[in-house]
């Protein structure tokens, strides 16, 4: 889709920051920035963490005021004092999170603030039924939820969409809607109902704003991607004629050709041994990884991957089956027991199952060696000071100090924090799911070569990844699972997503073959 032509001297139409730039008090956020979202398009709006995506949406939405330059709805500057002020105007957000009122209905809580009344200050039922009807079915949506719902039984999709909806419906329907990350927490099904409400809404003439780190996404959707690169707009550049090479360079300043470090597999002796384990959502599963190897496990959403990763960091009950590091078996009942006996997990969920985000880094850092660090009874500050800062420096956990929050890092330093815990704690296995969900593509980069520096120094790495090119990447073997089951173990040199994606769908592919001796190994029955 083209912008429209317009004559010389007409304003724009859509939504433009114009010389943005933004201080806080020493610190310059975003720097003469200048950048146009047009309507009927969806334009892409990337850069690394801290590169000011952020704080270009907070000011284009209300949240912050620019300290010099300014913004502009088809041409006519906005005096934009909070987020009402940028909803009048036509300018909506939504967030990662939508904020749903639980024990109300989905009509009531797309009208908010504009429920219809009776006299007094009755609810107006009827009228809202007819108003929620009516703007459903011009919308499109209908079919697609029901309006008598509560908040509390939406799933992640409908939350959205129905902040999606307030922001169509109403006196001050939106011109402009930005998205925060907005699969981040949705199904695959879930994410392609987004998919094709952002292309209707797009074809409604709507001005769309997506923010992603996620690459295969942003060139599906986007007709053009704006390019921030440390508070600066880097480039825009047309979908059609960039390529990801070119997108990565323009947000990290350089080229990314040698993403993975790929060493040759590992010899070393065998330091997991499963055989047969069993528990309440993974069946009869047996695999190895060695000293120095990095085995992926891959398969689609709902395999049993994260839940094999949880029984074998002690933290859901195994039912049958054995577990062996280093030749001896353990009996992991708790995470302590898996620690140890020298296994660690970095959790899919990071804010939630391994960070206290109101805790410092140089606390989450050593949160697993405090044994190690006492003297005498009491834990020694000098110690614990000295191995935080040692692994954070290693690490380049960017942040002013290891006394600093974890909750204020980015993503990329959140992650790379729980890293360093695990590293200061040296297990034999490290089992890291989902490392770089959320995660911009230079801290991607730096968290790939910490694996290949762990696969060196001789730790056994089980990585859970759901992107392929990731797998195939960090790699020596992949073991492929669907519910709950091995369907296949691949070598480096069979590995590729066609043969990844034949074993995770192996259940549902009648003329799946048996592989012969010299094929991909180990379709269970």
């Amino acid at each position: 889709m083209t912008t429209p032509t317009v004559p010389p001297g007409t304003p724009p139409p859509g939504l433009s920051a114009e010389a943005v730039s933004k201080r806080f008090g020493t610190v310059t956020a975003l720097h003469d920035v200048s950048v146009h979202f047009p309507p009927g398009q969806v334009t892409a709006l990337m850069g690394e963490n801290g590169a000011g995506k952020s704080t270009l949406l907070r000011i284009l939405t209300g949240d912050h005021q620019p300290t010099v330059g300014r913004v502009l709805l088809n041409g006519t500057p906005l005096n934009l004092s909070s987020p009402i002020d940028a909803r009048r105007a036509g300018v909506r957000i939504i967030p990662q999170e939508p904020e749903i009122i639980p024990h109300v209905s989905v009509a009531e809580n797309i009208y908010l603030g504009a429920l219809p009344r009776r006299a007094g200050r009755r609810l107006d039922r009827a009228e809202l039924r007819r108003r929620v009807t009516a703007d459903l079915a011009r919308l499109g949506f209908d079919t697609v939820i029901d309006p008598d719902l509560l908040g509390s039984e939406l799933t992640a999709a409908q939350r959205q969409l129905v902040e999606i909806l307030r922001a169509l419906t109403g006196a001050h329907a939106a011109q402009v809607i930005a998205f925060d990350e907005p699969t981040s927490s949705l199904s695959e099904r879930e994410a392609e109902a987004l998919f094709s409400l952002i292309a209707a809404l797009r074809d409604q003439g709507v001005a769309i704003i997506y923010v992603s780190h996620r690459m295969k996404e942003i060139f599906r959707l986007a007709d053009r991607i704006a390019v921030l690169r440390d508070g600066a707009l880097a480039g825009v550049r047309p979908t059609s004629a960039t390529s990801e090479g070119e997108i990565v360079r323009l947000m990290v300043g350089r080229d990314l050709s040698t993403m993975f470090e790929r060493q040759q597999a590992a010899t070393g002796d065998v330091v997991l041994s499963v055989e047969n384990l069993t528990t309440d959502d993974v069946d009869d599963v047996s695999l190895e990884v060695r000293s120095g190897e990095v085995v992926a496990l891959a398969g689609l959403i709902g395999a049993g991957r994260s839940e094999l990763a949880l029984a074998l960091a002690g933290d859901s009950p195994v039912r049958s089956g054995t577990i062996r590091v280093n030749g001896r078996e353990v009996r992991l009942r708790s995470p302590r027991d898996a620690i140890r006996a020298g296994v660690g997990l970095a959790p899919e969920e990071r804010k939630a199952q391994a960070l206290f985000l109101h805790r410092t880094i140089r606390d989450n850092i050593t949160l697993v060696s405090l044994g190690r660090l006492r003297h005498g009874r009491f834990v020694s500050k000098a110690k614990e000071k000295a191995l935080a800062q040692d692994f954070a420096d290693r690490l380049r956990v960017r942040a002013p100090s290891i006394e600093a929050q974890v909750g204020t890092l980015s993503g990329g330093n959140q992650q790379k924090t729980v890293l360093a815990r695990w590293l200061a704690r040296r297990p034999e296995l490290l089992i890291l799911d989902e490392p770089t969900r959320g995660v911009d593509i230079g801290a991607k980069v730096e968290i790939y070569h910490i694996i290949a520096a762990l696969a060196r120094d001789g730790v056994a790495v089980l990585v859970i990844s759901s992107e392929l090119p990731e797998v195939l990447g960090l790699s020596d073997r992949v073991i492929v699972m669907q519910n709950g089951r091995v369907t296949g173990e691949l070598s480096r040199d069979q590995a590729s997503e066609e043969a990844i994606l034949a074993l995770a769908m192996a259940d549902d592919l009648t003329d799946t073959p048996h592989p012969a001796s010299d094929e991909p190994t180990g379709v269970a029955s």
